[in-house]
Order: C-alpha cells, then structure tokens, then sequence
C-alpha cells in the first residue's frame, strides 16, 4: 500500500474500512528480532515504528499501539511517532487501553477490555467521534459492548496464543461463530478476531465466521500480532494476511462464496426460509442416488483412513466394496501428497488418542483443507474420556470439516465442547461407557434442532448415526433435517462398522465434490447432503440385504454377507437394477 496524504476526518472513520487487517503492536525484543543482548528503549521504539511502517506499506488497515508496560512519558512518544507514520497511509492509530495517551497524540482512538476502562468512561472522555473498540469473548460481553455504542469488537481468543496473559477462555471458530450470530443484524458495529491468527488459518477463520444476509453478522477482519510483528519481512507477510483475508479457502463450496463481507465473490444472499416442500426434498434426493453410486463407482475415489489397527482390516474391505481405493496411512507427513491426488478423501477416526496421534490427525486436516479436499471427523468416543473430549475440541478447532459423523453421545459432546454455554460445557456432555452410542433416546426435536444449528455453526454436513440416522447440511434450503430409517441390528453386534460409514461417506462426498457443484446457491449444499444419504442408504440396505441372507446366523456370518451386498448393490445400479432402492426409508423433520 503506497503511503499518502490523504486525510480521513473523525467522522468518516466509522465508516471506513479499518478492521480487514488489524495490527497489534509487539514491543517484546523476542518478537521484534532485536536479539538476545540488552536492548534500549530507542532501539525497540526504531524497530518498532520500522516494523509498523512496513506492514502498512504491506496493507495493514489499523494499528493498535500495545504496551502494558511501558511508562507514560515513553508511550507518548512511541504513539506520536506511529500517529504520524499511519497518518502517511491513511490508517487509523487505537491506543491499547491508556485513553489519556490517546488524548495526549490525539489519535484516532482507543480498544480497552473487560478490565480496562469502562466503555461509558471512555466514549464520555473522548468524544463520539473517536474508534473505540472492545474486546468480548462471549455473548454478554458482546451485548454489553454494542449496546454501549462501541464501534468494534475485539473477539477472541481464538486460538491459544503466547502474546496474552491470564486469557479467560480459548473460543475457538465456533465461539467466534456463536458471538457473531447473535449481533443484532442492523447494529452498524464491526468485528475482528483476535488470538492466534496467522497465515495458516486466516482464509477458514474468515470464510466460516461468516453468515447469510440478515443473520447475525460476519467478521470484517483479523487481528494479527507475531505474524506481522515476528515476521521477517513485516511488508510482504501484511501483503500475504491481507490476500488471504480476501480469498476463500480451497475447500469452500461454491454456495458460501458470497456470504462473507471480506470474501464476496457475487452479492448473493443465502436462503434462511424453512423448505416450502419438505417431502419433495427427500424424494429430490433419493432421485440422485443412483447417480451417485455410479459416480463412486466410476471415479474409484482414493479414502484416505486414520484409524485404528482394530478397524483397518474392515474399513479396507468396506472401502472396495463400495468403489473406492483404501489406503490405511496414520503418519501425518504422508498426507500432502495423498492429498493431491484428484477424488481424494481423509477419514478421521479418532481411535487410540495419543499425543503424537493427534499431532498426525491435525497436520492431515490441515493439507487436506489446503488442497480443497474433503475431510470426514468420526469424534469415536469423544465423550468417554476428558482427554478424548480435550482430543475432539482440538481436532475441531484444528481445520474444516465437510462431515462430522458420531453416535448421539458423540455429536453432543461435540456441541458441548464447542459451546459458549457454560451450562453445555464438556465435563457436563453425556458420560460414554467407550465407543458405544449409548441408550439413543434423547427428544427426537431437539436432537434435530441441535445437529441442524450443529451444522449451520460449522457450514458442513452433521450426521448422527442411531437405530434412526439424522443428517443436515448446512445451506441445504432451509437447514432440512433427513431421518434415515435403514439398518440392521447386526451392524451394531461387530466392531467397527460406525467407523466402516464414515470410510463409505468419504468416498461418496469425494465423488460429488469432484463433479463440482453448478447452479444455485444451496445446490452445494444439497449435493452434500444427497452424498452422505446416498452413503447411508447404499450401507444399511446392504446390511440389511445381508442379515436376511440364508447363510447369515449371526454377526460373524453377518460381516462377509455384508461385504457382498456393498458389492452386489454397487454393482447392480451400475447395470441399472434400482430394486434395491425401494426398501429407503427418508423422511424430513417437521422442526420450528
């Protein structure tokens, strides 16, 4: 960004575009690269201005001055040398906290916290013509501050950062999400994130904390602090942060393009109106069905599995028999180039959750996530254990997921360890005895309703396996949840056939999304959804095929009978036979 000397007046601030690239200053010697040696304050007050300077030539589009310790006399100086710098490029400059420093430059503004001065204080001191943003990380906090009349809000932390001290809470995208959804929709208020933020999750920070028109808000940006300030070259990282705050990530489907202010590519508005027609999306979708398994079957898509040793065996067999090519690889390191292979898919099965395990899963989802690949979470038995519930917030917060697939107890845990509510909080999620689903019998509407706000919150498809299976996907007209009355008992009798699905799923959600998506903004979103029933359908009724077989007296005799029925349906709808399909069971929800 070439400086200027353009001047912005008090009262054209607040409608300028300052919160896409915020910089929060770092005056540690560490992150300003000044050494191990003694350091002067005019030596880290050089570096700092240079480093400011270059990441507004960079793009930076504010600069917080941050400097909890710094002596007045000295952070008066530093601030009238960055005041000046930012004026060159017409940026604003907020004063962390210390409203008098503000005063005392006469810059643009200030961002205090929940233990700093009081909003009311500070607006009553500086006049209703200066920024002055707050720092919220749940939903009071944020009520609070947009009904003070704060111009922005600091939300965060996302993600756990060294740069803050005493941080109440790590948020992560999703409570980033629930803040978000609940600013009121005409309030004239801007947003960033802050915690965490780098050059590794910018564009999905961005991309999934934003929202159709009329609910809630979206981000308007992020906050940054070491990935500019520690970088190495200050300018060119500014340049990178700013791209990426502008850029949909690889994997974001055609129909969420639109939905975020910094990301828009075609000013579309998402549709939030419940399906005029609900039957006739269970029946638009069984239609799709055969194409599917056909597709699956010509595409021969790559199932990239992590999962235990005690399913490998299974999920291998399961994998050929449904049309795709398994690989079994649980080092994280080999993931990048299965990665790129075209129709590829990752499984994450959260078996044996070690330490190294999860260091493996995450850096998966990440090079699936940069080659736009899907990704499909079984949380297994996330509520059994607080490590495995630790091991599931983590993996959630750690890259998109296009299918998060769990039993009843699993996909509440999952809701409970992502959720602002204290009162929804992981050491309250239902107790699992392992990796069994539990009883099951929760109220059939509220368990609709919570894996439909579930998907809506993450923008994937949520699926929740039981006796009956539900599944949604966010953006499919109107938030439709399916039910999926197919099975047999014997499924449940043999380890690993939960973890078998979502081997399946990942083959079908390939298949679709590399067939692309065309035509209307939900279309992706029903292409999701079509995928994983038609996934559902081809691996319960071949289940149930299986158990009516002569040759089936039990779950040992069920498995190999099962095997051939995957096959023989795949097989049989490739030559045109559709028989088989008569016996789904798909109906809608009726949910508020």
């Amino acid at each position: 960004m070439a400086a200027t000397t353009t001047t912005t007046s008090p009262k054209q601030w607040h409608d300028a575009d300052y919160c896409t690239l915020y910089l929060v200053t770092d005056s540690t010697p560490a992150i300003l690269g000044l050494g191990p040696g003694p350091t002067t304050e005019r030596e880290k007050e050089d570096k700092l201005c240079a480093t400011v300077e270059a990441a507004l030539r960079g793009g930076a589009t504010c600069v917080q001055l941050r400097d909890k310790d710094g002596d007045t006399a000295a952070l008066v100086r530093t601030a009238r040398r960055l005041h000046a710098i930012a004026r060159r490029f017409a940026v604003p400059l907020l004063i962390n906290d210390r409203v008098d420093v503000a005063l005392a430059v006469g810059c643009e503004g200030v961002h205090v916290g929940q233990d700093d001065l009081d909003l009311a204080t500070a607006r009553k001191l500086l006049g209703k013509y200066k920024i002055i943003g707050v720092t919220v990380s749940n939903v009071e906090e944020m009520q609070a501050a947009v009904e003070g009349g704060a111009d922005y809000l600091g939300i965060g932390t996302v993600f756990a950062t060294p740069t803050k001290e005493n941080t109440k809470s790590i948020i992560g995208v999703d409570g980033l999400q629930q803040i978000l959804l609940r600013i009121p929709a005409e309030s004239p208020v801007k947003t960033v994130c802050i915690g965490g933020i780098n050059a590794t999750n910018t564009s999905r920070v961005v991309w999934q904390s934003s929202n159709p028109a009329g609910a809630g808000h979206s981000l308007d940006g992020v906050a940054v602090v070491s990935a500019i300030m520690g970088a190495a070259d200050p300018e060119a990282a500014a340049r990178e942060l700013l791209r990426l705050v502008k850029t949909p990530p690889a994997f974001a489907p055609r129909h969420f393009l639109s939905t975020s202010a910094a990301q828009a590519q075609e000013p579309e508005e998402a549709s939030t109106d419940p399906d005029p027609d609900p039957e006739a999306k269970a029946t638009a979708i069984l239609a799709r069905v055969p194409d599917l398994v056909r597709a699956v079957d010509a595409q021969r898509p790559l199932s990239h599995n992590m999962t235990n040793l005690v399913v490998q065996n299974l999920a291998a067999n399961v994998a050929l028999a449904v049309g795709a090519s398994p690989i079994m690889a649980n080092y994280g390191e080999e993931a990048a180039d299965l990665a790129a292979i075209p129709g590829s898919a990752l499984v994450v099965n959260m078996g044996t959750v070690t330490p190294d395990g999860l260091a493996n899963y995450l850096r998966a989802l990440r090079a699936y996530n940069d080659a736009g690949r899907p990704v499909v979470f079984d949380p297994v038995g996330a509520g059994a254990t607080a490590v495995r519930r630790s091991a599931t917030k983590t993996i959630l917060g750690g890259g998109y997921i296009d299918v998060l697939k769990g039993n009843q107890a699993e996909i509440l845990s999952c809701i409970a360890a992502t959720s602002l509510d204290p009162n929804a909080s992981s050491s309250k999620a239902p107790q699992q005895r392992g990796v069994d689903s539990g009883p099951g019998d929760g109220d059939v509407q509220k368990l609709g309703a919570a894996i439909r706000d579930l998907a809506t919150l993450r923008k994937n498809v949520v699926v929740m396996t039981g006796k009956t299976d539900y599944v949604t996907a966010a953006g499919s007209g109107g938030g439709a949840v399916l039910a999926v009355d197919n099975g047999h008992e014997y499924l449940g009798m043999v380890t690993g056939t939960g973890c078998c699905l979502g081997t399946t799923i990942s083959a079908y959600v390939s298949a679709v999304t590399a067939a692309g998506s065309q035509g209307s903004e939900s279309s992706a979103g029903d292409s999701r959804l079509a995928a994983v029933v038609a996934a559902l359908l081809h691996y319960n009724i071949a289940a149930e095929l299986a158990a009516e077989r002569d040759d089936v007296r039990g779950p040992g005799t069920f498995v190999p009978a099962f095997l051939d029925e995957l096959h023989n349906v795949r097989k049989a709808t490739v030559r045109g036979d559709f028989g088989w399909l008569s016996r789904a069971k798909v109906s809608v929800l009726c949910l508020p």
